[in-house]
């Protein structure tokens, strides 16, 4: 949907060349099809890049009902995503973004900033003077409005899922990215004879994600 960009071809030109990663999804995703292609396109992504932080927009708009959107996903599978990210050891940032039911998005983004701090919230929504604003159910996990067909079948999604492997394959390393160890607190960094040679490349080497990456074959 809008604004209707972001082929999987689209990997960025001369110097951002490799820098962008796209993965063109059509109406209807459900929060199954969503996880089948976001976790293992975010472990490639993270396993190639290393990113040393990550920003994660959380827009709304691709939650059931939205006026905008077109997908069918729940406040919970949306939340999944936020529950993925963190799961990687660097620092995380989440910004909100689009989504134009109001009373939806302020779901969706209450339940993710709950996500964050490890806490869990009632279905039950407290009264507020915006009360009226989550009628007639009042609940944080609103009912399904009208579901829009799924046209994303499991062999378009793998066939995605390779288009973006692919593009990601001839990259060996992060673009101008050097891994470096850092000493240990109260190592100063100016003398490092003291730093075990072992121990840094285990640093290096070490994988950044508690889970096995997919195996797609």
């Amino acid at each position: 949907f809008f604004p209707g960009t972001g082929d999987v071809k689209d990997i960025g030109e001369k110097a951002g060349k490799n820098y962008s990663v796209n993965v063109p999804l059509h109406n209807g995703m459900t929060d199954e099809a969503y996880e089948s292609i976001f976790v293992p396109v975010i472990q490639k992504i993270m396993e190639v890049y290393r990113p040393g932080a990550v920003v994660l927009q959380c827009g709304a708009d691709s939650l059931n009902g939205d006026r905008l959107g077109v997908f069918n996903l729940t406040v919970r599978g949306h939340g999944k995503c936020v529950e993925f990210m963190r799961s990687y050891d660097v620092p995380l940032m989440i910004l909100g973004g689009g989504g134009y039911r109001v009373n939806n998005v302020s779901r969706c983004w209450a339940y993710e900033t709950a996500v964050c701090c490890g806490v869990e919230l009632k279905d039950d929504l407290p009264y507020t003077t915006y009360w009226d604003y989550f009628a007639p159910d009042y609940k944080l996990h609103y009912p399904m409005k009208k579901v829009i067909e799924n046209k994303n079948p499991k062999e378009y999604l793998h066939g995605i899922l390779e288009d973006v492997f692919e593009n990601l394959r001839t990259i060996q390393t992060a673009p101008n990215v050097q891994m470096q160890y850092l000493p240990p607190a109260g190592v100063d960094a100016g003398d490092m004879s003291d730093v075990d040679e072992e121990e840094a490349q285990q640093f290096l080497s070490k994988p950044l994600h508690r889970a096995e990456y997919a195996n797609l074959d």
